[in-house]
């Protein structure tokens, strides 16, 4: 009978065998079945005509000196021919590629360097030895194009046979000797990687259930799936359910879980990866000596239960089923989808170069995580291994748990503790969206649970000496933000004293770039046209362009009722309004009276009921300019306006009368009369935006994001999404504003918002602004790109750059100018502001939510020209 042999999906086969063995012309063959790739082969000989032009030297009928250097010299090319062909073995292990050896390997020398390679790069290594008659050898070599000779062969098939035996215990994963009729005989398949898989119709993630088995039922309900006579889970769609691990221990059904994935794994309908405590009981249940503890006792007495209900046998088959489902359990698993590798599942952590691969030292790291030794409390000291995820794949995952899940460097965890007394949590691919329930009970009852650390520490001050020296904010959005020491400072003056506390500041909205360049026309400093080419060039054919209402930034974190504050800011509170710098955006009085209404009008809305949350927190725009913006109009603009205005008419008067007694002055009547109608647009425009709000009337709030409900950012919705939102919002209060817009997709529609921008600052509006169509966008290099650009008006330009800015030499220096810093920086808040916002709807600590808006107060404290 024919042997089978199954080559492996990746890593490195030696073949072995003397000259002439035939190893060359068993891989033509196995190429031509399509087993293998002409590229997945590598040989000695071709490696020595690569670095040296020939793959073999004849010694024979020459002198002995002249065999000495002969001799010498092939040595030496076969050498550098190993140690290119080794270089290139190493780079296509560590990408996962399988790589045939076509070279002798007599010694076991010669192998073990690559059974090492095998085991430092985790893939896995098979021989295969070719043990050919001598004759057979003989007869081949004399037919070669350059025979080796008689004497060389013989040398060869003594080390051969006297180092075979040892090929079975050398540590290969497979190893097989054929003589030549099983070489011609012998069936050939290719094995795929048995931890890729694909995604499919769906797959639901569930996070570590640890015996929560009604939690975990209440879940499957939640997600759609549904359950025959059988006790068969199923999703009308075809999904499939994923578990990261640690499905038993502390929990009281633990039994109850294993059973469900037995069967569920079994039918395909469910997968599984390997985890610390799963690993611990299948140990025990294999006989191993371990100490049960940490809720693993639990699993124990359950079990006890199990034989004195249903007998011994039954006992002993189910632990042989459960100890099956636990040792087969894979480190990670990788689903695919067009066969791209999405999405990986693991349970404490994974490093980029073992995704897809298994061996013992990436299950210990897949089952454990990154430690670094144990605390004072016994327990590991865990390290942030997602901070160096770089490979693309999402990464789910779970063990250390977290209050909400955590999304970070596109890893997600999600253990939520619902053993704790949290929450069992699901993660939709690739829907992209979570699903949880609530933990009936604190089952594990540890005073020094996560939830209860969590509980005591969450709103500690954050440690001002670990910000003072400079630091940096890793985000999902752009990465490492490096904040520098000097801005730092001023940051940190600015929280100390003027600010609302820390806990009721969860976001700082991102500085807003005009476009890139300034518009060409004459008589014009922006223009849509540029905002519309910018994203344009980027890739982004649909775009939003909003009105920018003349007001203040503000900010409104709004709650259902007093005690939901309790969980997010750590005090009974209805909500806090405050500006883009921090501060109090009203004095007290006022700002509880207009929180106090909002929250009426959004509790008769049904808003908090429509939308299952218990807060909001708001972007908007607040009206009037001089709510804010009083000292800086009284101050500045009114003073200006007034000495400037009768400055120049008076010298106006003066020349006009000057031409009356004969003076050719007609070029300075004409300069002046500009100057002062410069004076004039000056004053209507910033009184526009001016009006007496009476003690909180006619104050209006403009929202145009709708950042986060509980649970929930809203940074995957469209900007329309968001308009959408504002607009019902704005049918709830009448303090609430809606903001007009228009959806820019081609020239016509380009031409419209143009038409509409022109009429509007005409008026004396200050502009739009413009946004590509999803909130979080990128080029086509996957690059961050403005999430808005802002277009003002030539009147209101008046107040930036002064009364006379288009004059053109003006115009032409203004021109000039280089945005880059004010871009940059506008991507970094917009970056911090989202991973803020993403930490506190998480309820992360306090400190890592005021890293983040720390740093953007920061970036807002380095130099900046304020007028761009």
């Amino acid at each position: 009978m024919s042997k089978e042999i199954r080559v492996p999906h990746a890593g490195i086969v030696l073949l072995v065998g003397p000259s002439n063995s035939g190893k060359t012309t068993l891989l033509r063959r196995l190429v031509k079945q399509g087993i293998l790739l002409p590229s997945e082969i590598v040989s000695s000989d071709q490696f020595r005509v690569l670095v040296a032009d020939t793959e073999f030297i004849k010694l024979d009928k020459r002198s002995k000196d002249e065999q000495d250097v002969l001799y010498a010299e092939y040595q030496l090319i076969s050498q550098k021919a190993f140690a290119a062909m080794d270089y290139l073995l190493e780079s296509r292990c560590a990408l996962g590629k399988l790589t045939v050896v076509d070279a002798t390997h007599l010694w076991p020398e010669d192998r073990k360097k690559y059974l090492d390679l095998a085991r430092r790069k985790h893939v896995p290594i098979m021989a295969v030895a070719l043990d050919i008659d001598d004759r057979l050898l003989f007869e081949r070599d004399e037919h070669r194009e350059q025979p080796r000779g008689r004497q060389r062969i013989k040398q060869q098939v003594r080390t051969f046979k006297s180092n075979l035996r040892s090929l079975k215990t050398e540590g290969f994963s497979g190893s097989y000797i054929l003589n030549e009729q099983e070489a011609e005989e012998a069936r050939f398949s290719r094995l795929t990687n048995p931890l890729l898989k694909e995604v499919g119709a769906g797959l639901d993630f569930i996070g570590d259930i640890h015996g929560c088995y009604s939690e975990f039922l209440a879940l499957l309900e939640k997600l759609g799936y549904r359950s025959d006579a059988e006790g068969v889970y199923t999703h009308p769609q075809g999904r499939k359910l994923v578990s990261v691990g640690d499905v038993l221990s502390r929990g009281p059904r633990s039994i109850d879980c294993l059973k469900f994935f037995i069967k569920h794994v079994e039918k395909g309908l469910a997968y599984m990866v390997d985890s610390n405590h799963g690993w611990k009981i299948a140990r025990w249940l294999s006989g191993r000596k371990v100490e049960l503890s940490h809720g693993d006792e639990l699993i124990a007495v359950e079990f006890a239960a199990y034989e004195r209900e249903h007998g011994h046998e039954a006992a002993a088959e189910l632990k042989e089923n459960v100890r099956s489902l636990l040792l087969s359990a894979p480190a990670n698993l990788v689903f695919t989808s067009n066969g791209v590798r999405v999405v990986v599942a693991v349970h404490a952590g994974i490093r980029d170069h073992y995704i897809g691969k298994e061996s013992e030292q990436i299950s210990d790291f897949c089952r454990y995580g990154d430690t670094d030794g144990f605390g004072e409390s016994g327990k590991s000291v865990r390290k942030d291994w997602f901070v160096n995820h770089v490979s693309g794949e999402m990464i789910i995952w779970g063990h250390d748990p977290r209050p909400q899940p955590m999304v970070v460097n596109n890893t997600i965890n999600i253990d939520q503790g619902v053993v704790f007394g949290g929450r069992l949590t699901a993660y939709r691919y690739p829907e992209k969206t979570f699903a949880a329930v609530e933990a009936q009970r604190d089952y594990a009852e540890d005073p020094e649970s996560f939830l209860q650390q969590w509980k005591k520490e969450r709103f500690n001050p954050p440690n001002i000496r670990s910000f003072l020296t400079g630091y940096s904010v890793m985000t999902e959005d752009y990465g490492e933000i490096k904040i520098q020491a000097d801005y730092v400072k001023p940051a940190i003056e600015t929280v100390s004293h003027y600010t609302v506390p820390l806990e009721e500041l969860p976001y700082i909205p991102p500085t807003m770039s005009p476009a890139p360049a300034p518009s060409p026309l004459d008589n014009y400093f922006e223009h849509p046209r540029e905002a519309f080419n910018y994203y344009r060039s980027q890739g982004i054919t649909t775009m939003i362009a909003e009105k920018k209402h003349m007001g203040s930034r503000g900010i409104l974190l709004l709650f259902r009722d007093e005690a939901d504050a309790l969980v997010y800011v750590g005090r009974p509170t209805l909500g806090t309004i405050y500006t883009r710098t921090g501060r109090g955006f009203f004095e007290q009085e006022l700002s509880r009276k207009i929180i106090g209404q909002l929250n009426r009008d959004l509790k008769q809305g049904q808003y908090f009921a429509k939308f299952d949350t218990d807060f909001v927190l708001l972007d908007a725009e607040i009206l009037p300019w001089n709510l804010k913006a009083k000292e800086l109009i009284s101050s500045q603009y009114a003073h200006v306006s007034e000495a400037a205005l009768l400055d120049r008419q008076k010298l106006l008067e003066k020349l006009e009368l000057a031409r009356l007694n004969g003076w050719e002055v007609d070029s300075w009547i004409g300069e002046f009369r500009g100057k002062v109608e410069n004076a004039q647009v000056f004053r209507e425009v910033f009184q526009n935006y001016c009006w007496d709000t009476r003690g909180g009337e006619g104050i209006k709030i403009a929202p145009f994001h709708v950042l986060a409900h509980r649970g929930r950012t809203y940074f995957d919705q469209s900007h329309l999404w968001h308009m959408e939102r504002n607009k019902e919002l704005a049918k709830l209060s009448s303090l609430l504003l809606e903001t007009e817009y228009k959806v820019v997709t081609d020239e016509k529609s380009e031409q419209e918002a143009v038409l509409w921008w022109e009429e509007m600052t005409a008026k004396g509006h200050e502009g739009f602004v413009v946004k590509p169509e999803t909130f979080i966008a990128r080029n086509e290099k996957g690059r961050l790109v403005q999430p808005a650009i802002k277009v003002r008006g030539r009147k209101y330009l008046h107040l930036i750059y002064g009364l006379d800015y288009l004059q053109p030499e003006n115009l032409r220096r203004l021109k000039q100018r280089n945005v880059k810093r004010k871009q940059r920086h506008a991507l970094m808040e917009f970056a911090l502001g989202a991973e803020a916002v993403r930490r506190f709807v998480n309820r992360e600590p306090l400190s890592r939510i005021h890293e983040c808006v720390l740093a953007t107060l920061a970036l807002e404290a380095e130099p900046v020209d304020p007028r761009l």
